[in-house]
C-alpha cells in the first residue's frame, strides 16, 4: 500500500473528512488530496513533504516515521539522478585580476542571509502546522454509528453502587484530538491537544467521547488506566457511576 493510500484509509477509519484534516493541521486541502494520490509536487520540497506526512499521519493515528522512511526511500533515486544531470563537466577556472571589494554586494548577501535565516525559523517545524490548529474552532468530527464496532464500552456501575461523576485524565504523549457528544449524538464541545499537555474533565450526565490518536495519550476513568485502545480513533461511552 503506498503512502498516500494508507494516509486516505487511516482518515477515512478515523471519521474525518479532508476538510476536517486541512482545518486541524493548517494545510491546504489541495495538498492533503494530491498526497493522497501520491503526489507531493504541491509540497514545496522534500522538506515541507515530510512536515506534512508527519502532521497528517499523527492526526490520523498512521505511522508517520514508517510512512517518512517510505518517502525517503521512494525519493532518494529521484534526488541522486538529479544531481547527476546538473553537475555537468567542470569548467576551466579562470583568476579574475585584483580589484576593489563591492560593498553593495557584500551588504546585499548578508542581508539575504538574514531573511532566510528567519524564513527557515518561521517555517522549519515539520509539527508547526499541527499546532497552530489549536488557535482555530475545527469543523464538527462527525460521529460513528450506534452500532460501530468503534464504539467502546466503559463498565457500568455495579447494582446498588452510589451513583458519582465520571473523572477522566489525559496526558498526551503525542497530538491528539478530543470530542464529546450527548446520547442523542449532539456534539458538545471538542479540543485539540498538543503532545505534552495534559487535561482533566468531570461529566456527571452520560457522555460519549471520541478520541483522535488514542495509541499517542495516557488515559484515567476514576483512577483506572484505560488500556489496549489502539491506534484509530475510539469511542469510549461514559456515564455516572461507573467504576
Amino acid at each position: 500500500m503506498s503512502i498516500g493510500d494508507t494516509l486516505a484509509r487511516a482518515r477515512q477509519d478515523a471519521g474525518l473528512s479532508v476538510t476536517q484534516v486541512s482545518q486541524w493541521t493548517r494545510i491546504r486541502d489541495t495538498v492533503i488530496r494530491g498526497i493522497e494520490n501520491d503526489d507531493f509536487s504541491r509540497c514545496g520540497g522534500d522538506f515541507y513533504a515530510r512536515g506534512h506526512i508527519r502532521s497528517v499521519a499523527r492526526l490520523v493515528g498512521a505511522d508517520a516515521d514508517l510512512l517518512i522512511q517510505e518517502y525517503d526511500a521512494a525519493h532518494e533515486g529521484i534526488r541522486q539522478a538529479s544531481a547527476a544531470e546538473i553537475s555537468g563537466p567542470a569548467a576551466p577556472l579562470k583568476l579574475p585580476g585584483r580589484r576593489r571589494p563591492n560593498w553593495g554586494a557584500v551588504m546585499a548577501l548578508v542581508i539575504g542571509a538574514v531573511i532566510a535565516g528567519v524564513v527557515v525559523h518561521a517555517c522549519g517545524s515539520p509539527s508547526h502546522h499541527v499546532n497552530g490548529a489549536a488557535h482555530h474552532k475545527p469543523a464538527p468530527v462527525p460521529v460513528p454509528a450506534r452500532d460501530s464496532p468503534a464504539r467502546r464500552a466503559v463498565p457500568a456501575a455495579t447494582p446498588g453502587q452510589p451513583r458519582r461523576p465520571v473523572l477522566v485524565q489525559l496526558a498526551a504523549t503525542e497530538d491528539c484530538w478530543v470530542g464529546v457528544y450527548a446520547p442523542d449524538g449532539t456534539l458538545k464541545w471538542q479540543a485539540y491537544i498538543p503532545a505534552a499537555a495534559a487535561r482533566s474533565w468531570v461529566f456527571a450526565h452520560r457522555v460519549s467521547m471520541r478520541i483522535g490518536n488514542p495509541g499517542g495519550i495516557v488515559l484515567t476513568v476514576n483512577g483506572h488506566q484505560m488500556t489496549s485502545l489502539g491506534s484509530q480513533a475510539v469511542t469510549l461511552n461514559l456515564q455516572p457511576g461507573q467504576r
